[in-house]
C-alpha cells in the first residue's frame, strides 16, 4: 500500500485533466487529513437554532419559524460544512418524514451534513468537446430524522487514515439540536434531549503553548463576567489560578498556587482525610447536643474505622454572686452527645438541697488516620 501521491511537474509535460485535478486533491487530503486526526470533529462556529413567532392565519395558533444560523462544522471525514447565511427550516421537509407520527412532546433531532453540488460549466467548451462539470459546489443539507436518532451520531465510523477525498457511502450527520412539532407547525427549539447534545470541535494535543506567556482555559468563546475560567501565567512570577471573570475581564482569583507551591483560597477547603493527618474541629456545646465532626470527616468513616476520633470536653462553671457550683458531669457517648450536669449550692439560702441542672462544655475533637492503615 502507498502512501499519498504528490503531483510532480516538468517542462514540456502534456497536462491532463487527471494531472490538474491530481494537485486539488493532494492539497485536499492534506487539509482533511489534519481536520480529522488532529481534531475532533463537531460544531466550530455558529449554527444555533433560533426562532421567531409567528401566528397561523387560518387557525389563529402561535408557532414559531426555525432558523439554523450560519457557521462552520467539521464533519468526521474531516471535511468543512459551510452554512453562510441563515436558512429556514422547511415544515414541508419535516412532515415528509415525520408528519405520519401521533401526536408528541418529543422533540425530534435536527441534522446537518455535508453534500456535493456539480455547477454547469461556465467557460469555453475543450476541443474534444467535453461539457462536464468544471466546478463542484461543496454545499450542505439539513436533515430531519425520526425520534432516537440523535443516537446513531455516536456510532458514525470517520473513514481510514489514508482514505481519499470523497463523498462518504454514508452521510456524516451532525446534530444541531431538537424541534418541537404541534398541528403542523414548529413549536419550539431545544439545544439537547434525552441526554444528547450537539458535539463541538475539539483538538487533539499533548502541548499547547502560549506565546502571550499566559494561557486561559474557558468555557465560553468570549469571557463572561461570573464565568469560570483557569490562568496559566508565567510572564512575572509563575502562577495557576482558578477563578471567575469579573466586568472588567480580569479573574477573580478563588485558588492561587505560586511558584513555590503556596496555596491560596477564597473559600473552605474539604476534601478526603488522608492518611497520618488530623483534622480538628472545637467550639462550645450545651447538653443534649450532638458535637459536629471536623471538615471533610463523614459519618460513614467514623462508623467503619478508617478514622479514629478523640473527643475532649471541658465543662463550663459560670461564675456566680453567691453559692457555690460545681461539674457533677460532663461526658460525650458514643452517638458524640454531651452529657453535662451541674450542682449548685447556696448556704446563705438556709437550705441543705443541692440543685442540679444542665450546663455546657467546650469541645476538642481531633480525627486522625494511622499514617501505617493505608487510609486516605
Amino acid at each position: 500500500m502507498t502512501g499519498p501521491l504528490r503531483p510532480e511537474f516538468h517542462e514540456g509535460q502534456v497536462l491532463a485533466s487527471f494531472d490538474l485535478a491530481a494537485t486539488v486533491s493532494y492539497a485536499r487530503a492534506t487539509a482533511l487529513r489534519h481536520a480529522r486526526l488532529a481534531h475532533d470533529w463537531g460544531i466550530a462556529d455558529g449554527l444555533a437554532m433560533t426562532t421567531e413567532n409567528r401566528t397561523d392565519p387560518t387557525t389563529g395558533a402561535r408557532y414559531v419559524e426555525v432558523s439554523v444560523q450560519p457557521g462552520l462544522a467539521i464533519d468526521g471525514t474531516g471535511r468543512e460544512i459551510v452554512v453562510p447565511a441563515p436558512v429556514v427550516l422547511s415544515e414541508a421537509d419535516f412532515e415528509a418524514v415525520n408528519g405520519a407520527d401521533r401526536p408528541t412532546t418529543e422533540p425530534y433531532p435536527v441534522f446537518l451534513t455535508a453534500v456535493d453540488r456539480a455547477q454547469p460549466s461556465t467557460g469555453l467548451g475543450s476541443c474534444a468537446g467535453s461539457t462536464g462539470p468544471t466546478r463542484v459546489e461543496e454545499s450542505y443539507q439539513i436533515l430531519f430524522r425520526r425520534l432516537g436518532d440523535e443516537r446513531l451520531v455516536a456510532d458514525q465510523q470517520p473513514p481510514a487514515v489514508n482514505a481519499a477525498p470523497a463523498a462518504p457511502p454514508v452521510l456524516w450527520l451532525v446534530l444541531l439540536g431538537f424541534v418541537q412539532w404541534t398541528d403542523g407547525h414548529f413549536t419550539a427549539v431545544f439545544p439537547n434531549a434525552r441526554g444528547v447534545g450537539p458535539r463541538y470541535l475539539g483538538v487533539r494535543a499533548d502541548t499547547v503553548s502560549a506565546r502571550s506567556g499566559s494561557l486561559s482555559l474557558r468555557t465560553q468563546p468570549e469571557a463572561g463576567e461570573g464565568k469560570p475560567a483557569l490562568v496559566l501565567s508565567g510572564t512575572t512570577a509563575p502562577t495557576l489560578v482558578y477563578g471567575l471573570y469579573k466586568g472588567t475581564g480580569d479573574v477573580d482569583p478563588l485558588l492561587t498556587v505560586e511558584s513555590n507551591g503556596n496555596l491560596t483560597i477564597a473559600g473552605s477547603f474539604s476534601g478526603q482525610i488522608s492518611a497520618g493527618s488530623v483534622l480538628v474541629t472545637s467550639g462550645s456545646a450545651t447538653d443534649g447536643m450532638v458535637l459536629p465532626l471536623p471538615s471533610g470527616v463523614t459519618p460513614e468513616e467514623v462508623a467503619d474505622g478508617r478514622v479514629s476520633l478523640h473527643v475532649s470536653v471541658t465543662p463550663r462553671v459560670p461564675p456566680s454572686a453567691k453559692g457555690l457550683t460545681v461539674p457533677a458531669e460532663a461526658t460525650v457517648d458514643d452517638q458524640r452527645r454531651v452529657r453535662c450536669r451541674l450542682r449548685f449550692y447556696d448556704p446563705a439560702a438556709g437550705s441543705t438541697t443541692v440543685k442540679e441542672r444542665s450546663g455546657a462544655v467546650d469541645f476538642l475533637v481531633l480525627a486522625t488516620v494511622a499514617a501505617t492503615s493505608g487510609g486516605g
